[in-house]
């Protein structure tokens, strides 16, 4: 006989009509860490709908991996859509299986081994060209820097500075529309002509003709290109269909978005956190005029960046991009003796998960050495920044790859010093970043003073 099952409580705070709408408002990143305290789940409601909070690591690994099957991935990735109906981020049942095996060979680490040439080449004289510039606008500079990096792997493509900033101008703006439209879903509201929907829509169209501009070249020149656009324009169905248009235009849209503002902001964080601390800042500087010396850089050269590496782990744990996941249930399924009915509405913030006192010691202190082999690590599902089980984040290792080289590549040039301004807080958008955060870039080394890649 099956035990009786647990109802999770509702945190309290809840106001008839809007529900915890006035704490998710005003500050959701604190209001999400103050519900660890009710337990490994709870509820809370967003209007009239409930919506269950997954705290605990083990819940989240058995949801994730065991009973993944329950669950499709919710509403923020249902907004998400804005990017491509059916792109592989947002892709659901067998069409998410198919789209993962086809691109899975794009993202194999043999493959990211070549990709290392192009993300130094794209990188370089980017960062290169902040001598003489005045502040710079971080979040913004490592979006234009991961973007292009994502364009020239696995597009073949590079925009100059003036496109770039066109298309990441319309992926803020789509993000912040799907973050929009999952807090407050109103479908109705979508369809109208507000400002809002109207910024969406022209945000939709440089998307659209940034990437159909990509794909109309390579399909003049089939033979000049071999990368990502290449295989979606070979890839035949069984019966030897090509994918249609729309889908092959999905796919490039959604890589374009996924791959370049959850790295960006990682980086972002990263250098923040090496103004704060600078005994850090030395040990980076050490390690890479160590490492990175006349010889051409490769993958062999990224793991030999351990210290770096370890850095960019610290910021994805205290500053998880994807600070906020969705999952819904799509049958009725127990997790942790819990009940959870058709349509249940389930959320979990790796932003909070990873800043568990019981997880990690002293989780507010930024401490790369946490990430030291000999010193214990966190329990299996307590660091999942790409998430886990067959949805985990295909393009993993592509990020980790990048967003090490980037930091070593930007150190070994430059000391990234604070423009004085308003205290930098953490903004739960669609992604973790900065309120603002603006910094100066003093030369460290003559300019040019940089091993080639291979």
């Amino acid at each position: 006989m099956n035990a009786t099952p647990h109802v999770p409580p509702y945190a309290p705070g809840r106001v008839p009509l809007i529900g915890h709408a006035v704490p998710l408002l005003r500050n959701r990143l604190a209001f999400l860490q103050s519900l660890r305290k009710h337990g490994p789940i709870v509820r809370i409601s967003v209007g009239p709908k409930a919506v269950t909070v997954i705290n605990s690591p083990n819940l989240l690994q058995e949801m994730l991996t065991t009973q993944s099957k329950h669950f499709s991935k919710g509403l923020l990735f249902e907004k998400l859509k804005l990017f491509g109906k059916d792109a592989l981020p947002v892709a659901e049942g067998s069409r998410h299986l198919t789209r993962r095996r086809l691109m899975q060979p794009a993202f194999h680490h043999r493959q990211i081994d070549t990709y290392i040439r192009t993300m130094y080449t794209t990188v370089d004289p980017m960062i290169a060209a902040w001598q003489g510039m005045g502040p710079l606008d971080m979040k913004t500079e490592m979006q234009l820097i991961t973007q292009n990096v994502v364009m020239a792997a696995l597009f073949s493509t590079t925009p100059n500075r003036d496109t770039g900033h066109a298309i990441l101008k319309s992926v803020d703006t789509l993000f912040a529309a799907a973050l929009r439209r999952a807090l407050l879903p109103l479908p109705l509201l979508e369809r109208l002509p507000t400002p809002g929907n109207r910024r969406t829509r022209r945000a939709g169209c440089v998307m659209r003709t940034a990437v159909s501009e990509v794909i109309a070249d390579h399909l003049a020149h089939p033979d000049a290109y071999d990368d990502v656009v290449s295989l979606l324009l070979n890839t035949r169905d069984p019966d030897g269909t090509p994918l249609a248009d729309e889908d092959i235009l999905s796919e490039v849209t959604g890589l374009l978005a996924a791959g370049s503002e959850t790295t960006a902001v990682t980086l972002t964080w990263l250098f923040h956190e090496l103004a704060r601390h600078p005994e850090l800042e030395r040990q980076l500087h050490s390690e890479v005029d160590t490492v990175l010396t006349s010889e051409p850089v490769t993958a062999q050269t990224l793991t030999q960046l351990t210290f770096t590496r370890r850095l960019v782990n610290e910021s994805l744990r205290m500053y998880s991009p994807a600070w906020l996941v969705t999952r819904q249930a799509t049958e009725p399924v127990r997790l942790g003796g819990t009940d959870l009915r058709v349509g249940e509405d389930i959320v979990w913030s790796p932003y909070t998960l990873h800043r568990d006192p019981a997880l990690y010691p002293d989780p507010l202190r930024f401490d790369p050495d946490r990430w030291l082999p000999e010193r214990p690590q966190p329990p299996k599902g307590a660091f999942i920044p790409f998430g886990a089980g067959k949805r985990q984040c295909m393009g993993n290792e592509f990020a980790l790859a990048e967003a090490t080289l980037i930091t070593a590549l930007i150190a070994s040039r430059w000391r990234l010093r604070p423009v004085p301004g308003p205290a930098v807080r953490p903004v739960g958008a669609i992604t973790l970043h900065p309120s603002t955060l603006h910094m100066s870039a003093q030369a460290r080394t003559p300019v040019g003073h940089h091993r080639e890649a291979v």
